[in-house]
């Protein structure tokens, strides 16, 4: 019951519009999370369901906009390996600060995966204790990763993440519905998609969300998509219109103006 009460705190009637804002860690001080707080309440007010936040952000919000998913792992662009991700806070922490759920990173081929899914099975076990939901981030990258949007890998990877306990899947767009279908298929519980780096125009953006629905996605989790673009709350409503009262791309469009 407690992670079924939580789960519709970050969604709405059943449908994900998420937005990542852990990217300080990973790349600094980048085009719209200069101000971080500032773009939470700007994202929150324009209709996203949640956002990722590390702890250190969490702590600095004075209200509860939207959802708030704690991001319990970190590597930075500088090291030497950043596909190696490692836990940076815990369950409990997010417990404190008042999280709806919590998110970990895992890329499966990495040199580290046994560690990373190792962390993974131990946090599922403490959130499952807890009543929280957990959102695993399953991604094929690694040294042996020719092709990380090869369907058959994004498959395992999202599979993966559910046999070890995760409550959601975050993954990467296999660039067609097609191919998608085959990923929703082989994961029993909900997908959403990573936005990658920003794509070339609106449309573009909104034509993946759209492909990524018609394949069975419960939604997104967006971050570059969404608050490197001039009015990031446009593009929330926009995603909104999509995901949640599931309208066309050209429609969608309509909505950023």
């Amino acid at each position: 019951m407690g992670k079924k009460l939580r789960l519709s705190r970050i969604s709405t009637n059943g449908r994900f519009v998420t937005v990542p804002m852990d990217h300080g860690v990973s790349m600094g001080p980048i085009k719209g999370i200069v101000d971080p707080i500032s773009t939470v309440y700007s994202v929150a007010e324009a209709g996203a369901t949640a956002v990722f936040l590390h702890k250190g952000l969490a702590r600095m919000l004075t209200t509860a906009p939207c959802g708030l998913i704690l991001h319990l792992s970190a590597s930075t662009s500088m090291a030497s390996d950043p596909n190696a991700k490692v836990l940076v806070a815990g369950v409990e922490d997010a417990i404190r600060l008042g999280a709806d759920a919590v998110s970990i990173h895992v890329n499966v081929g990495a040199h580290t995966e046994e560690e990373m899914l190792a962390d993974l099975g131990i946090v599922s076990s403490t959130c499952e204790e807890w009543g929280l939901p957990l959102v695993a981030m399953m991604y094929p990258r690694g040294p042996g990763i020719d092709n990380p949007f090869d369907p058959d890998l994004v498959a395992h990877a999202a599979r993966l993440g559910a046999e070890l306990g995760a409550d959601v899947i975050k993954t990467s767009y296999t660039g067609d519905t097609d191919s998608f279908e085959k990923v929703i298929e082989g994961c029993p519980v909900p997908v959403i998609i990573a936005g990658g780096p920003r794509c070339d125009t609106p449309r573009d953006t909104l034509e993946m969300v759209r492909g990524a629905l018609d394949a069975g996605s419960q939604g997104v989790a967006f971050g570059r998509n969404v608050f490197s673009c001039e009015d990031p709350g446009t593009m929330v409503r926009a995603l909104r219109a999509i995901i949640v009262d599931d309208v066309s791309v050209d429609e969608g469009l309509e909505v950023m103006g």
